[in-house]
């Protein structure tokens, strides 16, 4: 089990905690591109608990630093983004994308210091439609996670982002337990009335599926599995990939090239990021699940997401319309006649409310994990080992140094009749399925 202790350590992320530090190892993807425009309005930006502004100058260089001004520490939020800088309203000292102070126009010229001011900044990159901000203080930037998805045209890449009102851990371990798929998705079909070929059919067939689990190179990985006829075996693959990425086995693993960040904004709030391929054949391009006479399974939709409007608040953006504030749409109705287990329409808003009801934060000491928890276990297990050796010992975490580890790990569902042991199944599946044709260096130059 997981003590109070621990779970404070997991769960803390701000300067200073040793989570936190783990997490400033890594480029973490901050915001969608889009979102900046060249000399427009600063964007207000919540990350590792630190409030931070981002903006686009005139050259279309990315800057992301405290929202205090070094002056006099009004928010730089306020500022006005101009010919190359943001300029702060109190005084007109204005920083460049680097926090260097380029003008100091209210102190007389014989007296200018702007060379000895500097404001907080942290170094970025643009990959893949978002924006990737380092955090650490390394001075040579860490490489980008060298996932397949990031090697494909970004034509082929989609791009989205959900904010999750709970803590980084908790979003990240619903991912990561596949137990749940058969009841919260699933727990009103009858396995008689879906076809034997749609995957949801052996999630549904077996509730209780037995799991292999291990440490992996980029961190941990589980394979779940059902028996799918006489001699076959039906696998779920998945990973959990340092410092905060999860690969879910919602796709099939020939074609399932994506990466699912759960970043956290602070210790109470988590933007998900969802990379996938666009031609993969997965939850975001499969039909919904379908009864055998074709009608839809009640509650399994996977698009439809519906946001409310975006402010300028530290945790305005990218937010569900369906929150805790109305049950997240939860149909009682629906729920009584077994329409929808839940009672709550869609997969990705089912997890949301779980994850949600949870609270800010998990109380750790009031669990009682399962065997089915063995994949939450000895994920905790090896973020805790990592941050403290990070702390006691400077060893860098897993990925930190060399990105092209995360270029093993692939998620997905497929059968297969090879009786070998788990981990010789998933490298000879890895191995036979598609990949990106060029792989790239993945630099962070």
């Amino acid at each position: 089990m997981t003590t109070a202790s621990e779970g404070a350590e997991l769960t803390q992320v701000g300067p200073g905690t040793v989570m936190g530090h783990l997490m400033r190892q890594y480029w973490l993807p901050a915001l969608m591109s889009s979102e900046l425009e060249r000399d427009g309005p600063p964007t207000r930006l919540m990350l590792l608990g630190e409030k931070l502004v981002a903006f686009r100058d005139s050259a279309g260089q990315v800057g992301v630093m405290d929202h205090r001004c070094p002056h006099r520490c009004a928010s730089l939020f306020l500022g006005r983004n101009e010919q190359g800088g943001l300029r702060c309203l109190y005084h007109g000292w204005k920083y460049d994308v680097a926090g260097n102070c380029v003008d100091m126009p209210s102190v007389p010229e014989h007296q200018d210091f702007k060379h000895k001011v500097k404001a907080k900044a942290y170094r970025t990159i643009e990959r893949a439609g978002l924006v990737w901000v380092y955090m650490g203080g390394r001075a040579e930037a860490p490489p980008l996670p060298g996932f397949e998805i990031l090697d494909m045209p970004e034509e082929e890449i989609n791009v989205s982002l959900i904010q999750r009102d709970c803590n980084w851990l908790q979003a990240l371990e619903g991912e990561i337990d596949t137990s749940h798929f058969g009841f919260l998705h699933g727990g009103h079909v009858d396995p008689d009335d879906v076809p034997e070929s749609d995957p949801f059919y052996y999630t549904i067939t077996n509730r209780a599926p037995q799991y292999h689990v291990a440490d992996a190179p980029w961190g941990t990985q589980y394979a779940g599995y059902r028996a799918a006829g006489p001699g076959r075996t039906y696998w779920r693959f998945a990973n959990f990939l340092f410092p905060c990425w999860s690969q879910a086995p919602n796709g099939e693993f020939d074609s399932h090239m994506h990466a699912r960040g759960w970043v956290p904004l602070d210790d109470g709030h988590t933007m998900f990021v969802f990379i996938w391929w666009k031609k993969a054949r997965s939850a975001m391009s499969l039909p919904q699940p379908a009864f055998k006479d074709g009608r839809p399974i009640g509650g399994t939709g996977r698009g439809g997401l519906k946001f409310l409007p975006n402010t300028t608040d530290w945790l305005g953006r990218w937010r569900m319309a369906m929150n805790e504030g109305n049950d997240w749409g939860m149909d009682r109705e629906a729920q009584r006649r077994n329409t929808i287990y839940s009672g709550i329409d869609g997969i990705h808003l089912q997890d949301q409310a779980i994850t949600e009801s949870m609270g800010p934060v998990t109380d750790h000491d009031f669990e009682h994990l399962a065997p089915s928890d063995q994949m939450i276990t000895r994920t905790r297990r090896r973020l805790l080992l990592a941050a403290r050796a990070l702390r006691d010992e400077g060893r860098l975490p897993p990925g930190a140094e060399d990105g092209s580890l995360y270029r093993g790990a692939r998620s997905g569902y497929f059968t297969s009749a090879d009786q070998s042991p788990w981990r010789d199944v998933y490298a000879s599946t890895l191995a036979a399925a598609m990949h990106p044709p060029v792989p790239s260096a993945h630099a962070a130059e």
